[in-house]
């Protein structure tokens, strides 16, 4: 399984769309960024250390396609990139975080 992790509203709005377009970020690089299961905390803790209103994703990377691809990011680590929206349809889990516990251990108490 693949991760997002993103502010609720964001993901309300893909609900009521039907696919994830991603955040302004994710538009700006080209593509929507993704986390494997052993990279998702590391990413909550750098990107996301203070941020409330969360939601992660579990995506099915078998419903992604070829738009999916494993490119050299951090530290030379491959990473997940969807070149396109993700469909609400590839999102099999959407678990809100806790608002009175830090995001990367919210994070990895979800992931076991």
């Amino acid at each position: 399984m693949l991760y997002k992790l993103l502010p609720t509203t964001e993901w309300d709005e893909a609900l009521a769309g039907g696919r994830l377009v991603g955040s302004a970020l994710d538009r700006q690089d080209g593509f929507i960024h993704l986390s494997a299961a052993d990279q998702v905390v590391e990413t909550a803790r750098r990107h996301f250390t203070g941020a409330t209103g969360l939601t992660l994703l579990t995506v099915d990377p078998a419903r992604l396609g070829a738009a999916l691809r494993w490119e050299q990011s951090r530290g030379g680590q491959l990473f997940p990139h969807l070149y396109g929206p993700l469909p609400v349809a590839a999102v099999v889990a959407a678990e809100a975080l806790p608002v009175d516990t830090p995001v990367a251990d919210a994070v990895a108490e979800l992931l076991g």
